[in-house]
């Protein structure tokens, strides 16, 4: 593992990153970088009203992945981050712009500065993509959770994001990603599971040292 430094886990809201991120990072002893969530200005008012705060919200999200990938690239330690930078573009902008949410003036903007910021940062080494096409599981997850924010999640959004995962995944160079399927499998309640993600992690880890 010592030519390994920066894994990512990638995957929609509600699927479990920040959970497998903690057991993960206990498990291989990895430092932990999670998304900021409890701390950010925007989230509740961006679910109230998309239009008004979806450019506030993905600009603080882009500002806060890109400090945590400075701190990764001073870290000396294997780093595990939930969510990247990528996805902040390829998944959550794009969706929003496509559903007229975030106009095309904000999103241009935006992604100049996007451009602008990964002339600086060097992609991570390991990508682990949790995928679940379930999307009644999810919004099972998200209850559970009770962020109150998220009580206003609408559920074709969940599904613009699943169908945008699925199109960068694809495009995202194959032997830098590992692809767990939580469509029909739970690493909560099913400890077998859990102990074959760790086998996987481990075997796609050998693969690339």
């Amino acid at each position: 593992m010592k030519n390994i430094k920066h894994i990512v886990i990638s995957g929609n809201i509600g699927v479990g990153k920040t959970t497998l991120s903690e057991i993960i990072s206990k498990k291989f002893n990895w430092e932990l970088q999670l998304e900021e969530v409890k701390d950010n200005p925007y989230l509740d008012d961006f679910y109230k009203s998309m239009t008004d705060w979806s450019f506030h919200l993905q600009i603080f999200f882009l500002n806060s992945r890109f400090n945590q990938i400075q701190k990764i690239s001073e870290s000396n330690n294997v780093v595990i981050q939930d969510r990247s930078i990528y996805e902040d573009f390829e998944v959550f902008t794009k969706t929003l712009n496509d559903s007229g949410v975030l106009m095309d003036r904000e999103f241009n903007n935006y992604k100049r500065l996007y451009n602008t910021i990964l002339k600086y940062i060097e992609e991570p080494d390991l990508l682990i993509y949790l995928r679940n096409l379930n999307i009644d599981k999810i919004i099972s997850n998200i209850e559970k959770r009770s962020r109150k924010f998220e009580k206003a999640i609408d559920k074709d959004y969940l599904k613009k994001l699943n169908l945008y995962y699925e199109n960068w995944i694809s495009k995202h160079p194959k032997d830098k990603v590992l692809t767990i399927d939580l469509s029909e499998n739970d690493f909560i309640e099913d400890p077998k599971f859990l102990k074959k993600i760790y086998s996987m992690i481990e075997k796609k880890i050998n693969e690339l040292t």
